[in-house]
């Protein structure tokens, strides 16, 4: 996911700053054109998104080096100038296994961290424990100067509370409570209890042609939707995915095959799946399209440290509404369901 943030950024309107301790990653990321610039010197990292902000320019930067060190520089900038220069924060490393390799600790270099996973991963476990507990006095200095720091459900959080991170456990039996909310109840949740989730669908002609054209039906589907009138919180709601659709193609997402996602409630969904049958029908597509969804979608996921992070009775731990969701789906005819794990949170 954290490979999609500086594109994502640039498509808000953000200035996006990423760090990454891989080069390769970086390079492959500016090669393919969703990332800007790639810095590895953090005064210039800091010259950058002060001149983004100065001209109101979305951009996206990546820093090689470690999350932590930029953090930290931030923290200095922050108390050397009394200018607060991110706004949003949130954290993707690969928590779930963040002593195998989903965490660097910032205490060692890319390949020294590599050799000392390999040779000593007892040392490498303590390191990135004291890394964490770093990162999270960081950001919590940061939050009190009025960032906004969300939990992405990576188990960051919950990794830095068994490292002894100040991250501000409540204390109730679940664990579950901590200082940052987790993004899914606090930002989410709101969006999908109106219904809106992940709508994905795949051109199996491979074709880019027939993609611009699921588009094109997509963009004029929501219109008419708001053409006829909504509440103004679901109106919200499809003027963001209307500005994201009308915009996809010419961000160059594409990296395999010809698909695209899109949140939309029951009314946008059930129309633009009859609008894909209609113009296959007719031939203004050349082939079928395959319609999906994520693992984030409306009441179909469980995972307790991010979809049912605020259920509090016990039964977060278990695989209830996904379970019931995919069977459910399949006594209703649907010819493809998918019960999966995962999720990058390590359930």
């Amino acid at each position: 996911m954290s490979g999609a943030q500086p594109k994502a950024a640039v498509i808000a309107g953000c200035i996006g700053v990423v760090a990454e301790v891989s080069l390769e990653a970086l390079e492959k990321r500016q090669a393919q054109g969703w990332l800007h610039k790639i810095e590895r010197d953090l005064d210039r990292v800091i010259r950058r998104i002060r001149e983004a902000k100065r001209t109101k320019k979305a951009v996206s930067i990546g820093y090689h080096g470690n999350v932590v060190s930029l953090w930290e520089r931030l923290v200095e900038e922050k108390e050397k100038t009394g200018e607060l220069l991110v706004d949003l924060g949130s954290d993707q490393t690969s928590c779930h296994n963040p002593y195998n390799g989903g965490y660097y600790p910032v205490q060692l270099e890319y390949v020294e961290a590599q050799e000392v996973l390999a040779m000593e991963p007892d040392r490498f476990r303590s390191l990135v424990q004291a890394s964490l507990v770093r990162q999270v006095a960081a950001i919590n200095k940061l939050a009190e100067s009025g960032m906004f720091f969300w939990d992405y459900g990576n188990a960051f959080l919950l990794e830095a509370r068994r490292a002894g991170a100040d991250v501000g456990v409540q204390g109730d039996a679940t664990g579950l409570n901590f200082r940052y909310p987790s993004y899914v109840q606090d930002i989410m949740g709101d969006i999908f209890s109106l219904g809106f989730g992940p709508f994905r669908w795949v051109c199996t002609s491979g074709s880019p042609d027939d993609l611009h054209v699921t588009d094109q039906l997509a963009v004029r589907i929501m219109e008419d939707i708001l053409a006829e009138g909504v509440p103004p919180v679901v109106e919200a709601q499809y003027l963001d995915n209307l500005r994201w659709i009308r915009e996809a193609g010419q961000h160059h997402l594409v990296v395999g095959s010809q698909a695209r996602i899109l949140y939309s409630d029951r009314v946008g969904r059930t129309r633009l799946a009859l609008a894909f049958n209609s113009s296959v029908r007719d031939g203004t597509l050349q082939a079928p399209v395959v319609i999906s969804r994520d693992h984030h979608d409306v009441s179909g996921a469980d995972s307790p440290y991010r979809e049912t992070s605020n259920i509090t009775d016990g039964s977060a731990f278990t695989a209830d509404m996904a379970v019931q969701n995919c069977i459910g789906d399949s006594f209703r005819g649907a010819t493809w369901v998918a019960l999966h794990n995962g999720g990058g949170v390590g359930w």
